[in-house]
């Protein structure tokens, strides 16, 4: 399986992180990332990682600029795309097909090849445009999966509550995991 992973600077990079340290531990994914100026500020201010440290987590990373990467061009087969966290920047963007960038115009390739895409969207409260354009998403086939947690399972640690979001996530692609305890009814 291939996957592209795109971080941006919005708060929740422990997501896009995470992510990158559950799929390195599973055989078979071959990873491909960027991350963009301000996520790599942000890997910064919200963790004690510095952006390459995050980078070696992928198979491969690549520039953001880098727009004439293999992740530009629909011919660069992928099974799909995550992009976590993503901003309401980066949403926008791809409600209105602006592919300025490597992130955004790997993200916009994954849908106009009917690929799997999946945002992590990082914003609260939301307004009518944010949520105008998380419809314009959906409709283009994008996968809004806003970081809310679960209590179901029981979390313990703010670690458990990004599990469940990540495994979430992972469950879009059928990968399995066992980041989280999984609901089997009220009386179990």
């Amino acid at each position: 399986m291939r996957l592209i992973i795109g971080i941006n600077g919005t708060t929740g990079i422990v997501y896009g992180v995470r992510l990158l340290q559950v799929l390195r531990g599973i055989e078979g994914i071959d990873t491909h990332l960027v991350i963009s100026r301000a996520g790599e500020q942000t890997i910064e201010i919200e963790t004690d990682f510095k952006a390459d440290e995050i980078r070696a987590l992928a198979d491969h990373s690549y520039p953001i600029d880098d727009i004439g990467a293999c992740l530009a061009s629909g011919s660069f087969m992928r099974d799909g795309m995550i992009i976590a966290p993503c901003s309401m920047k980066t949403l926008s963007a791809l409600a209105h097909s602006y592919a300025d960038n490597l992130l955004t115009r790997a993200a916009d390739v994954t849908l106009k090849e009917r690929g799997r895409l999946v945002l992590l969207v990082r914003e609260t409260p939301l307004h009518l445009g944010h949520l105008k354009n998380m419809v314009s998403v959906t409709e283009m086939g994008g996968i809004i999966l806003p970081p809310v947690p679960a209590f179901y399972h029981k979390p313990q640690t703010i670690q458990d509550l990004i599990d469940h979001t990540v495994g979430k996530a992972l469950d879009l692609f059928n990968i399995e995991h066992r980041l989280f305890t999984r609901w089997e009814g009220a009386g179990n």
